[in-house]
This record gives structure tokens, C-alpha cells and sequence, in this order.
């Protein structure tokens, strides 16, 4: 998290705008990711789209991930008509973002329900919103993985 963006995030507040928290790996991007951001960029004015570093990744889903670079995967994801900043963080969840940023929503996707969103805790703690978003969750990552694996000769 970068002093930019906190700075960024109080000339925002100052205008009078709303700000929302996205995160994700984002390894191999699929229509599900865009499905999730385009939702969570609906629910406020400004969407900040939080990436697990390559260090995180690896502890998250194992040595294997993630396939694409953080650098890339958020080049990527800033390419994105609806996002309008991408941030790295380097850790098991989003907690350390929310507290730096203090979004006016936390979004996450349909894998989730309000009450098992990791960072519930510390959204209510801050009095953040949390919602729920995207199209239901039928495209994922390691599906996509297991596919190419799959039809290598």
C-alpha cells in the first residue's frame, strides 16, 4: 500500500466520492474476473483492485502460482476500463489494505457469503460495507489450469 494512494483516497473522500476495495490473485484472467471487477466498480466511484504478490500467491495456492508475475497480472488488470488503481500486498489476506485505505466497501466475489468473507472482522471494525459481487462462480483459475494440463501432449 502506497502513501500515494492513501493520499489519492483522501483528495477523493474530499470530493465527495466513494471508493471500493476489489482484491484477487488474478493468475490467468478469465470473464469471471471481469464479471467480478465491472460489479465492484458499480458499487462506488472510484475501484481500487488489491493483487496477492507473487510471495502471497505461493503461499496461497502452492509452488506451482502463480503462472503470470504480480508486476504483469496487474498491468493487466489496470488495462481494465473499470479499475481505476491496482495495488500489490503481500500477505494471506486483503486486512493490512482495508486499514491503510479504509474503503467505503470491501467487494468480494460469489465464493463468498457476508459471514465468511476473511476480513469481516475487520471491515465491520472500520464500518465498511461488504457486498457481494459478480455473476456466480463458474469460471476459476485452476479449472482453466487443469484444462491445459490436461490436453498437453
Amino acid at each position: 500500500m502506497t502513501a500515494e494512494l492513501v493520499k489519492l483516497a483522501a483528495s477523493l473522500r474530499d470530493q465527495g466520492k466513494t471508493i471500493a476495495l476489489a482484491n484477487g490473485l488474478f493468475d490467468i484472467l478469465h470473464v469471471g474476473h471481469l464479471r467480478y471487477l465491472e460489479a465492484a466498480a458499480r458499487e462506488a466511484d472510484f475501484l481500487v483492485v488489491a493483487v496477492n504478490s507473487d510471495r502471497s500467491a505461493r503461499a496461497l495456492k502452492g509452488s506451482g502460482r502463480p503462472l503470470v508475475p504480480e508486476r504483469e497480472r496487474a498491468e493487466l488488470l489496470a488495462g481494465f476500463r473499470c479499475v481505476d488503481h491496482v495495488v500489490l500486498f503481500d500477505a494471506p489476506t486483503v486486512a493490512g489494505v482495508l486499514n491503510a485505505l479504509r474503503p467505503d466497501v470491501h467487494c468480494k466475489g460469489t465464493d463468498y457469503s457476508p459471514e465468511s468473507v476473511p476480513e469481516r472482522g475487520v471491515a465491520e471494525s472500520l464500518g465498511i460495507r461488504i457486498a457481494i459481487v459478480g455473476d456466480v462462480k463458474r469460471h476459476a483459475t485452476r479449472d482453466l489450469v487443469a484444462k491445459i494440463r490436461r490436453d498437453q501432449p
